[in-house]
């Protein structure tokens, strides 16, 4: 946007923007209005709106555009213009009263924090607005406290560590006024907090935000009033003449107040009075919680669960460490606290512990003392069987669970978290206890499939000898009449599939299971059921089942007759295949065909009869070469070194009619994506043994990709090499085939934003050059093509899309790597020479291409695979490498030039130092985090 808008123009754009019912007016306004706000000329004209307070409308635009700018272009306006901006901003601020939108005010405040946090000579900004507003406009104020620590905390805003820190010190120096003001506001008004809601929650929040980043110390909060009054709200009982209940909103600020002062206290172990104080106030409010249980007050029970967890957690590290002494610590009983809430009827409510539990099971299975696991095992029976009572259905459900329904992630949930915590009870003697369940008089059928669904949770670390309780569960459920609930038996036939390796070490008990899944097949329901069970068992009992192949093979021909999903047809296949790869070679090959031909013939028709396919029925081919890779993929044969694998007159057949298919719909990505992975897997079953088909495939593939420039023939490339790049007489091929990949991939990287727009290609090609790095090093060292190879790898430095920044990472190190290693000395040295030409060349650029992309353009997750190139680069030439570290440090931003997002000399040359002498990926990251700090 060139040219400043006018203001009635801007007032047309947000009124069509919220007022218009015009979809097309809305969509252009809301376009022309996002182009306003990354312009320079939105100052201004956020400034006019809120000082025209013309509508509600215009005035939340402008706030919001004020509050954006801040946050995000702060950059764009001079240091002499800050000043003006904060007066400004303080101005809007002193006209807001009550009638002020909620909404409008809070991003007035944030764009004031932004501003305070990223304006370095407005020192003790909270003492200023303190003295300021006190008396005048006491909500804002609160809120501008409240957000200020708050967005000190959040990354978004990009402040340098050497910011955050003078920032939280400053807020340090104000804490003691802080706190003064925030127990006169209490004492003013917090003695009448049910009348005073808004601003006794706005009191409790503004506390909780300063303790939160530290500015208020645990140090300075003995005998706190804001404290004092959190503890007050949660232990209100309504008697007599009281209001019967708190407000939620009151309630909610005085737990999140607890919950961190008990996450502060679990970083500082030193606490000893105020950790007694909250120990004692928190256990006392079990009386509380119990009332809103009975009250049914399920908002309050879950603020109470959380609470007592949080202290469960603080404490956790300390019960371990004195129980492990053999000295009991008191707070062990804030654990009965807990599973009294586990014990509450709503799932909610108990799903709140859940993490303590895993934190708990991680700290005893790193102990490995058998001691302090007896110690909790009863506490761990309890979270179990309450667990199981909160997986019951109701009693009137008919069906299965949906998938996205609630309940069924919550039990999803409990089985990760019993399969974690089982072994403190031990996986056999929790699932008899399932099955004493079972066996109870008069139990339900909810109940029971609640005992099934944990034993289903557990069934695989049931020890294979296991003969007195397994059998009869087995036996139960081979004997289950039709009457039988369907959520009973879906959980059951669920079971037998967890139990496989059971059922290998009990091979008699093989057919009639196997015979019971395969007339469950075809039921409506537990159908998926069987099919994921059949899929486990043929996995885990493959030794004992290839005389089932011609019963398998004749159900997989029936298969799509029956009431499952694709998904559950495919893991069938997967079971059936990984049973064909044991059998003996003289009938693996006709076997192997059929299984094929099962999806061939559909695919061959389906291209044949050119019917138009429809995404996720019989006509859509993906669906018949995803079942083709599944039997590709899991058909493993041992082979004698010099054998013909018997799979190599069935991959001959196959090849054709992939073939077909990629010039049928080669315009179709997706279907070209599921064909490109059946190649793969086909390539991957033979290996080298199908040399013959290499000059077809390329030729194919290159073809196809220099016209719709799919990025999986890239992919498709990369295997080839993988499988052929080490016979030299395939070499030059795979070379020529990667030269004339290079073309329309720079084509389409050169667009604008050619990079981002396509990172699958990006990962796909670098993919596919580490390859041939990796298996044919001199050749494409010698590649007159590498030079534009590394110029894109170079651009490609700051990319953020993880698997592509990945795949370019790796292509470096691999590039680096060759040059240290080599097949005899004369293959060294000559590698050796090449790679010192191209470091020579590109070392600097590439360091400080790496830097920068650290600094400003990638995620912290991501720096690991940065500094494995690091690694290289040092280990290759350390001396080098220390010089092009040090440039390209110093083309960084340093403190001594201003801004806020720098680092000081000292602060570059220690990270330096701490590359330069460092050996490890894991000590260079460290190094590469340190350093992002001082920039984000």
């Amino acid at each position: 946007m060139d040219s400043k808008p006018s203001l009635n123009l801007v007032y047309a754009a947000v009124s069509a923007l919220y007022n218009n019912p015009n979809t097309t007016e809305k969509e252009r306004a809301s376009q022309w209005l996002g182009e306003l706000q990354k312009s320079v000329h939105a100052w201004t004209i956020a400034d006019e709106l809120l000082h025209h307070k013309r509508d509600l409308e215009s005035c939340y635009f402008g706030a919001q555009t004020m509050r954006t700018k801040i946050h995000h272009s702060f950059h764009e306006l001079p240091t002499e213009a800050h000043e003006s901006l904060r007066n400004s901003l303080l101005e809007h601020i002193s006209q807001i009263n009550e009638d002020t939108n909620t909404v409008i005010v809070t991003q007035l405040c944030l764009a004031l924090a932004d501003l305070i946090l990223q304006m370095p000579t407005w020192q003790q900004a909270a003492l200023d607005l303190i003295n300021r507003f006190t008396t005048t406009n006491m909500w804002p104020l609160l809120e501008i406290l409240t957000v200020l620590p708050e967005e000190l905390e959040s990354r978004s805003v990009r402040l340098g560590e050497n910011r955050r820190i003078v920032m939280l010190e400053d807020l340090k120096s104000c804490a003691g006024t802080v706190n003064d003001f925030l127990t006169h506001c209490s004492n003013t008004y917090g003695n009448n907090w049910q009348e005073n809601v808004q601003i006794n929650v706005k009191i409790l929040r503004c506390f909780t935000s300063w303790v939160s980043v530290g500015a208020i110390t645990l140090n300075d909060i003995a005998n706190n009033v804001v404290i004092s009054r959190a503890f007050s709200i949660l232990n209100y009982k309504p008697e007599g003449d009281k209001p019967q209940s708190v407000a939620g909103s009151l309630h909610d600020a005085a737990s999140d107040c607890i919950c961190t002062l008990l996450q502060c206290l679990e970083d500082n172990n030193n606490q000893q009075i105020l950790e007694t104080y909250l120990f004692n106030n928190v256990i006392n409010l079990e009386i509380v919680y119990h009332l809103s249980v009975a009250n049914e007050d399920q908002e309050k029970s879950i603020n109470y669960c959380r609470i007592f967890t949080e202290l469960a957690e603080s404490f956790l590290e300390k019960i371990i460490n004195s129980c492990s002494t053999k000295s009991f610590h008191y707070a062990i009983k804030v654990l009965d606290l807990v599973l009294i809430c586990v014990g509450h009827h709503e799932y909610e409510v108990a799903e709140i512990t859940f993490n303590l539990w895993y934190v708990l099971s991680e700290e005893l299975y790193q102990k490995n003392s058998k001691e302090l696991t007896e110690l909790f095992r009863p506490y761990v029976e309890r979270l179990i069987t309450a667990l199981c009572r909160h997986c019951q259905m109701e009693p009137d459900h008919e069906g299965l669970l949906e998938d996205g329904d609630d309940f069924k992630d919550f039990r999803l949930k409990v089985s990760d978290l019993v399969k974690d915590v089982v072994f403190i009870v031990g996986s056999s003697s929790c699932f008899r206890q399932m099955f004493v369940n079972l066996q109870a008089p008069g139990v339900t059928w909810d109940s029971s499939e609640a005992a099934l669904f944990i034993m289903q949770a557990v069934a695989k670390n049931v020890l294979p000898s296991e003969n007195e309780v397994v059998p009869k569960v087995v036996e139960a459920i081979l004997s289950l009449p039709e009457t039988t609930h369907i959520a009973v038996k879906y959980t059951s036939v669920m079971l037998l599939g967890e139990l496989c390796e059971w059922i290998e070490k009990h091979p008699n008990t093989l057919d009639p299971i196997l015979n019971f899944l395969v007339c469950c097949l075809p039921q409506a329901g537990v159908g998926a059921a069987a099919a994921i069970s059949l899929q486990s068992i043929c996995a885990t009992c493959n030794d004992h089942m290839p005389r089932h192949v011609p019963v398998l093979l004749q159900l997989l021909q029936q298969v799509d007759t029956f009431a499952i999903t694709n998904n559950a047809v495919i893991g069938l296949v997967k079971g059936v295949a990984a049973i064909v790869g044991c059998m003996p070679h003289c009938d693996l090959t006709d076997a192997m065909r059929k299984l094929c031909s099962m999806q061939l013939n559909p695919l061959c028709q389906l291209i044949e009869q050119d019917v138009v396919p429809v995404r996720g029925t019989k006509s859509d081919p993906v669906l018949w070469l995803d079942r083709l890779s599944s039997v590709l993929r899991n058909v493993n044969v041992r082979l004698y070194e010099g054998q013909v694998h018997p799979c190599k007159p069935v991959i001959l057949e196959v090849w054709p009619v992939l073939s077909r298919t990629f010039d049928k719909y080669q315009n179709d990505l997706r279907i070209m994506e599921r064909c490109c992975r059946s190649v793969r897997f086909m390539l991957r079953c033979v290996s080298q043994q199908v040399c013959e088909l290499l000059q077809s495939l390329v030729s194919q593939i290159v073809r196809i990709y220099a016209t719709y420039k799919h990025s999986c023939f890239l992919y498709v490339g990369s295997i080839l090499v993988d499988e052929y790049a080490t016979d030299p007489n395939c070499v030059q091929g795979l070379l020529d085939m990667l030269q004339a990949f290079i073309e329309p991939t720079f084509q389409l990287l050169q667009e604008e934003n050619g990079l981002r727009n396509h990172p699958d290609t990006v990962d796909d090609f670098f993919r596919l050059c580490s390859r041939l790095m990796q298996r044919a090093p001199v050749p494409i060292l010698q590649c007159g093509a590498l030079v534009h190879i590394l110029q894109c790898s170079l651009m490609a430095c700051t990319l953020d899309h993880k698997e592509a920044n990945t795949s370019v990472m790796k292509f470096f190190y691999d590039l680096i790597n060759t040059g240290k290693c080599g097949k005899n000395q004369i293959d060294f040295e000559q590698r050796k020479v090449l790679v010192t030409s191209i470091l020579n060349e590109y070392g600097q650029q590439l360091v400080t291409n790496l830097l920068h992309a650290c600094v400003f353009y990638l995620h912290s997750y991501m720096l690991s695979e940065v500094a494995d190139v690091f690694v290289e680069l040092l280990e290759f030439d350390r001396e080098a490498t220390s010089k092009w570290l040090a440039n390209g440090l110093d083309t960084l931003p340093k403190e001594s030039n201003g801004g806020i997002m720098s680092a000081t000399p000292q602060q570059l040359n220690d990270i330096h130092a701490s590359m330069t002498r460092s050996d490890t990926s894991k000590s260079v990251t460290h190094a590469l985090k340190d350093l992002t700090r001082f920039y984000r």
